[in-house]
């Protein structure tokens, strides 16, 4: 795997990681139709855990088979693709080697209201099944989330150890935010650089609005006069606050959407220094063949 100068960059911002971390992160990024790029796609599928296996593949049946989101990816030329621990096992020896595999390692259900997560898999099980990383949701603003920053600190400290990668998907929910607030600039850059003061390799977040949630932070907003007028200029700011940009942060889909909308997202996003998408329900609740041309516009969108 020879690898490109800007992988090369990318890997010299994590400094303290050991070869194997640092071997995995490549395998993320030189795989697929962007490999070389500095830029990544990844298919995450835990939606059916999360809301229920009808609200989630009904729309389009194929996707109640693990299989078919395996081959999914790997038809797109994806970079990896995510999945709690069961969907995983499904496929692990089917398509052992076509693309790097990220375990998520705690999940919600919708039967349960607490802004929690319970773990679902396990460091070793991910090592087990060949994947290259762990995947792990924090709830910042969450009435548990000091609880969800020690059990972090333990599955990225145990991750590292044996040269896995960890991403995060950082969404603040908690009492304090309401539906605004969990899209707010000022929540979202909060959210992304706490994820990486908690060691993540790859950070995933929702597309910020320009709302300004916190009236402390909304002064310097202000005072500083911090430019969050476009997606593009909110971008940056999300960039910025991920350690200056030493940190890959990727941007998800949301719910199920127009193509006009989720091109136009990703393109201001990508403008704005985006290191690619993670995108599962926009892709999966679609036919495999409209599946397939979405992807392959935002794989177009981030190769430019």
């Amino acid at each position: 795997m020879k690898l490109t100068s800007q992988i090369k960059a990318i890997l010299n911002n994590y400094e303290s990681d050991s070869p194997a971390t640092k071997k995995n992160l490549a395998r993320v990024l030189m795989h697929g139709r962007l490999a070389g790029t500095g830029k990544l796609i990844i298919l995450p599928v835990d939606q059916g855990m999360e809301h229920g296996p009808a609200r989630s593949f009904a729309i389009n049946s194929a996707a109640y088979d693990p299989h078919y989101h395996y081959q999914l990816a790997i038809d797109a030329g994806l970079n990896a693709y995510a999945a709690p621990l069961g969907a995983l096992e499904c496929g692990a020896a089917s398509f052992a080697h076509e693309i790097p595999t990220i375990l998520k390692l705690n999940n919600a259900i919708c039967l349960n209201s607490e802004k929690n997560q319970g773990i679902t898999g396990s460091v070793s099980e991910a090592l087990r099944l060949g994947c290259v990383g762990i995947g792990y949701t924090i709830y910042p603003a969450s009435d548990y989330f000091y609880e969800q920053m020690g059990m972090l600190q333990e599955i990225i400290e145990e991750a590292k150890s044996v040269g896995l990668i960890t991403v995060i998907w950082s969404y603040p929910r908690g009492p304090s935010l309401d539906k605004d607030g969990e899209t707010a600039i000022d929540v979202c850059a909060y959210a992304a650089h706490i994820a990486a003061q908690m060691g993540a390799h790859i950070i995933k977040i929702k597309p910020p609005t320009a709302h300004l949630h916190l009236p402390e932070a909304k002064k310097v907003y202000e005072k500083e006069k911090i430019d969050i007028s476009t997606l593009k200029k909110r971008t940056e700011h999300i960039i910025q606050s991920a350690f200056a940009g030493r940190r890959l942060v990727i941007f998800s889909g949301g719910s199920h959407t127009s193509e006009k909308n989720l091109f136009e997202t990703y393109q201001s996003l990508k403008e704005g220094g985006a290191s690619g998408a993670i995108i599962g329900r926009n892709v999966f609740q679609r036919p495999k063949n409209e599946a397939l041309a979405l992807l392959d516009k935002l794989v177009e969108i981030f190769k430019k």
